[in-house]
This record gives C-alpha cells, structure tokens and sequence, in this order.
C-alpha cells in the first residue's frame, strides 16, 4: 500500500468529506470529543461534500469539512498547514459565524444549536504539552462551563510523538494516521475501528483515480512553487520587509521542527543567523 499525505487539501477532503463514507468522519468526531454510548454521533450530514475543483488551484493552508449530526449541532473540522497572523481571531469569528448563522433575524435564540471547532495544525500555538487541547468559556474563579455552545479542539501534529507501539486510544490512532499516513505502507493492526480503516482505505492511492491524482500531485506542486517563490523573494531582496518575512517564516519553521539546514535553504538566511534567531525565542 502507498497513501497519500491526509494534510493535502484534495486528501483532507476526500478523507473527511466522503458522503459515501461517513462512519470516517463520524469515528474521527467521536475520538476527538470523546463520545461514547448514548453520546457518540450515529449520522451526519456533510456541508461541504468533497468533490474535484473545476479550476486546480485555490488555497492549500486552511481547508475545512463541516457538518451536522442527528441532533443539529454544527462542527468544522479544520486542517492548516501554516501559521498565519490573527489565527486565534479568525478561528473564533469563524466558529462564531457559523453559531450565528443557524437563525434569521428574529427567530428564537432557542433553535441555535452548538458548534464545535476542530483544528488539525501542522503547528503548535497553544502552551499544552500534550497534543490536543480542548477550549471552553469557563468562569476563571470557578471553572463553570455555563456558556456551552461553542467549544474549540486543537490537534497540534508536531506535539504528537507517539509510536504505532504506543497508541492507547483511538484519538491516538487517528492522529497517528492524519501525521504519518505518507511514510506508511500497511494499515496497523490495532486499527479495529471501521471509520478508521474505512480513511485508511481511501488514503490508498491504488483507490484513486487519475484525476484525484493529478489533482493530489498539483496541489504539491504548489506547495513547493509557493516555498520557491519565498525563498527567491527573500535571496533577491524583492519582498518588502525582507527581514521582517524572514524572521517570521524561520519561526513558523522553527515550531514545526526544521532543521537549521533545511530552514537556511527555505528562508535565504545562513545558519548563523537562523541560530542567532533560536536565541532570541
């Protein structure tokens, strides 16, 4: 077997956005938020179906699947790439937007339902050592949850280190999957949950077609053309606030562990300054 990197837009999509596959969306939600027995999701209905883009092209750092289960709450299930500035803001106006938006002006408050944000990061941005973190609107005095319908999850892939020998519970399994699903070749025997097998079944690239894999390729290729354009931008001296970009660029490589090398040749820098610039952290 030979699967395709879950991290790339047209993958995250096909994986979670699957109408013909919904017990993989459903099985990652109850991981996440910890549902079982009379708690656990039983449906969905996908918002965002996956289908091909018409024009290849588009953003490649923020892509997102929403939904809603048998019981009308809402959640957005998020992967990005790269740390952009005001994260924090926009996932709140986000998850926000779309609490709002169950209802028209006028109607009762009482037919809005919750929402739940679930951030996939190839990033770190909260101060948790353990990869995911769950965000509530508490009482800072008595930690009462009084407000409750709108609860933000964050996966953060480089806090993640876990080996396929030391997954206990089946967020582990995931998340071991959403990080490592390129490098591996079989699915694990300890994969017993049908949505998760069901995603490692579509991440197979012997399951895809020609056009999913042109598409998957493309969307690498602008991956790595954006990274050029960077770096070219920085070694010519084009970019405005060259050193300001820098900087921030090296730090976003800094969090998701690059080497001092491979940053040098990502960023224009030598590796003198990237390690005068770890200093300074």
């Amino acid at each position: 077997m030979k699967f395709v990197d879950i991290k790339n837009d047209i993958a995250f999509r096909k994986i979670f956005g699957n109408e013909n596959r919904k017990e993989v969306l459903i099985s990652f939600l109850n991981a996440v938020l910890l549902l079982e027995n009379d708690k656990k999701i039983v449906s969905v209905d996908i918002l965002t179906p996956y289908q091909l883009p018409a024009l290849k092209g588009g953003k490649v750092t923020i892509v997102d699947v929403k939904a809603k289960d048998q019981s009308d709450k809402s959640y957005i299930v998020e992967m990005q790439v790269a740390e952009v500035d005001g994260f924090d803001k926009r996932v709140l106006y986000y998850a926000s937007k779309s609490y709002s938006s169950q209802i028209d002006r006028g109607d009762l408050y009482e037919k809005l339902n919750p929402t739940f944000f679930i951030g996939i990061l190839d990033f770190e941005v909260t101060q948790n050592k353990d990869y995911i973190s769950r965000h509530k609107i508490i009482d800072t005095e008595t930690g009462e949850n009084f407000i409750t319908d709108i609860e933000f999850n964050f996966i953060e892939l480089p806090k993640f280190q876990k080996k396929e020998t030391e997954l206990t519970t089946i967020i582990d399994q995931w998340v071991y999957f959403i990080k490592n699903s390129e490098d591996l070749t079989v699915i694990p025997d300890s994969v017993t949950d049908k949505g998760l097998k069901s995603a490692y079944e579509d991440a197979d690239k012997h399951n895809w077609t020609k056009a999913e894999l042109e598409a998957y390729d493309y969307v690498l290729m602008r991956e790595q053309d954006d990274r050029g354009r960077m770096s070219f931008a920085l070694r010519t001296g084009i970019a405005k606030e060259v050193s300001k970009v820098q900087k921030d660029f090296a730090r976003r490589l800094f969090k998701r562990g690059f080497s001092d090398a491979d940053i040098a040749e990502d960023t224009g820098l030598t590796v003198e300054q990237i390690q005068r610039l770890r200093i300074e952290e």
